[in-house]
């Protein structure tokens, strides 16, 4: 599991996290919710190593989280952050020359299914052809832990939808789990287990998707909005 132990991150005086305490449990896909500038970026790069608390401890299976722990966690970043001469295969075999578990079988099943372009050079690719081609190298990877970014932006609307509901075939759910920062929920709900909701760097609630559902009778997005209502009131 990844566990926040009283955790706080700041940059100057602006409190990214704040005092969190927080446990994610394996074998769910968990979205993290929140207006931009929330702290949701922020909290993936603690789970992945690349930011470190000012005070508290993020741990990844019981270990500290630094950038050791890449070999259990695959993060996708918002940002671009590849090689514009490479095509999308040189990608692809890079990623495989860098983690022993990023899988070449299974990356050519994600670009057929994302209908990229093996020779394409990455500088020719559209905005949301680039964010498929971060969906691949995450999604390729049988890492325990997933962590995606905002990863459907820029994608078009009209595809958004058929590409979010057709990666779940491509997560092993016995053996992964998945946190989605995003603040577009509509898309995603359909997919997710578990939500957990942020503001100004604090972790607000954390709620069982089907309980929102079926007990309270709520949307995720109704739920998330009512919740911020109740914490401002």
């Amino acid at each position: 599991m990844i566990r926040f132990d009283n955790v706080t991150k700041k940059f100057g005086k602006d409190y990214a996290v704040k005092e969190a305490n927080l446990v994610l449990e394996q074998g769910k896909i968990i979205g993290l919710l929140g207006p931009n500038g929330s702290g949701k970026s922020t909290s993936l790069k603690l789970m992945a190593g690349l930011a470190k608390p000012n005070v508290g401890e993020v741990t990844v299976n019981g270990e500290v989280a630094t950038r050791r722990v890449a070999k259990t966690v695959a993060y996708l970043t918002e940002l671009d952050f590849y090689y514009e001469p490479f095509t999308v295969e040189d990608m692809i075999k890079y990623y495989a020359s860098q983690f022993e578990d990023f899988r070449m079988d299974k990356a050519k099943e994600l670009l057929q299914f994302m209908k990229l372009e093996p020779g394409k050079k990455i500088k020719q690719l559209s905005k949301g052809n680039r964010g498929r081609l971060k969906l691949v190298l995450a999604l390729a990877r049988e890492a325990e832990y997933i962590l995606l970014d905002e990863p459907f932006s820029g994608l078009d609307v009209m595809v958004r939808d058929s590409i979010v509901k057709g990666l779940l075939t491509f997560v092993d759910f016995g053996k992964q789990t998945i946190v989605i920062a995003t603040h577009e929920i509509d898309e995603i709900e359909p997919l997710l287990d578990e939500v957990i909701l942020i503001k100004n760097g604090n972790f607000l609630a954390k709620e069982n998707v089907e309980h929102i559902r079926e007990v309270e009778g709520l949307s995720v997005k109704e739920w998330m909005i009512r919740s911020f209502e109740e914490k401002l009131a």
